[in-house]
């Protein structure tokens, strides 16, 4: 089973995800005349640039995602039709197994690993309420497609596998990180990782208030450089055919959300980016 761009449309309704991208383009107008001009002049690159080597396989990426010098709440966005956190379906928030780093494994009854690229995750939690200051004790569930395109719990063929989901308690510092594997490039979107923030770990684990519901965006090059590799040749043709500024969810803005990339095919990659909620 594939899927199309409506797909992401169907978790919270229309209405919800439309109302999210205009709230979000009223924001970006408001901002602008604040003066958006001198933010942007603090970008060295255009969304989805990297300096890559497709010869040694490294990417290196200098997008602002981690490293931006200003702290903006992080877009809010849809959790898509496949959160698996009882709001759509399954609940995997309250299994036992739930908390843990390495999310490339099924955990309890289920069994099974998702193949490919290696890829580490470092979020950066900051607390926007405290100055952009570490939110040490937040949590993060966060979630994403195997290589094939397909989400864990929902799709066919991996409907009893809970793979490539976790959660994570920030460290002192705010940071919670996630081994797990590039992600493909399915269908109408752009390569991208789920995630939701929760105030504290039990909140998480029982999937109560959400602090924070949002999207990381992967880099163009990266991207290429994974998907030359056998098990994504899929993803190639669905990366041809989107770009961050037609995806549906990245297309009115992918500054704050887009990952600073770096490693290499051979020994994996990995993605940081800073949450201010």
């Amino acid at each position: 089973m594939r899927h199309d761009l409506t797909d992401d449309l169907h978790d919270r309704g229309l209405a919800f995800d439309l109302s999210t991208l205009l709230s979000r383009r009223r924001a970006l107008t408001l901002l602008a005349g604040a003066g958006l001009a001198t933010l942007a002049g603090c970008a060295s690159d255009s969304p989805g640039s990297t300096a890559a080597s497709a010869t040694s396989g490294t990417a290196s990426s200098t997008s602002t995602g981690s490293g931006s010098a200003t702290c903006q709440e992080i877009p809010e966005e849809t959790a898509g039709p496949y959160p698996g956190d009882g709001s759509n379906g399954p609940n995997v928030l309250n299994q036992s197994g739930i908390v843990r780093s390495d999310i490339r494994s099924s955990f309890g009854s289920a069994s099974g690993t998702a193949e490919g690229i290696p890829l580490t995750i470092n979020l950066t939690i900051l607390d926007l309420a405290n100055g952009c200051a570490p939110s040490a004790g937040a949590a993060v569930y966060l979630w994403h497609c195997n290589r094939d395109g397909l989400y864990s719990l929902y799709s066919q063929g991996v409907t009893d596998q809970n793979y490539l989901r976790g959660v994570q308690e920030a460290d002192s510092n705010g940071r919670v990180t996630f081994k797990s594997i590039f992600p493909a490039a399915y269908s109408g979107r752009w390569p991208h990782i789920h995630f939701e923030v929760y105030p504290d770990l039990s909140a998480a684990t029982s999937a109560g208030t959400v602090t924070a519901t949002s999207q990381l965006a992967l880099p163009e090059d990266a991207c290429r450089l994974v998907y030359a590799t056998d098990g994504y040749g899929q993803s190639v043709r669905n990366l041809a055919q989107t770009s961050l500024a037609s995806d549906n969810v990245f297309g009115d803005g992918s500054d704050q959300q887009l990952a600073k990339v770096t490693g290499n095919v051979s020994t994996g990659f990995t993605a940081a980016l800073s949450v201010p909620v």
